[in-house]
């Protein structure tokens, strides 16, 4: 039960290919994605509600992740809820919610 208390999984298809960048012998692929949502509403209108997800891959799966991963993929991903803040250059205070994956699937049918 250690897994359930900081564990989210999300298929969604991504909004552009990931970006790598190499820290030593660490690689770090980011890149969001979004999962989509509809509903009728009150006056029976089909409504879409679509959520984007920042995503981060670390170590071997960064490397998967940049060879194979490509926008408009559709993927499952599991891992966990990371909140983190930071300060700009110009002393703005920046709050960043972001998924750190533990592992993911590629779905759909081969691209060429």
């Amino acid at each position: 039960m250690k897994s359930l208390r900081n564990s989210v999984n999300l298929i969604g298809r991504l909004g552009k290919d990931p970006e790598v960048k190499t820290f030593g012998k660490n690689q770090k692929a980011s890149f969001s994605i979004a999962t989509s949502d509809s509903y009728k509403n009150q006056k029976g209108e089909k409504v879409e509600d679509t959520q984007w997800h920042n995503i981060v891959i670390w170590g071997k799966l960064a490397d998967v992740a940049s060879k194979y991963l490509k926008k408009g993929a559709e993927v499952a991903v599991e891992g966990k809820l990371i909140h983190r803040a930071y300060e700009t250059d110009k002393g703005e205070k920046k709050y960043v919610t972001e998924i750190n994956v533990n592992d993911f699937l590629m779905l759909g049918s081969k691209q060429s």
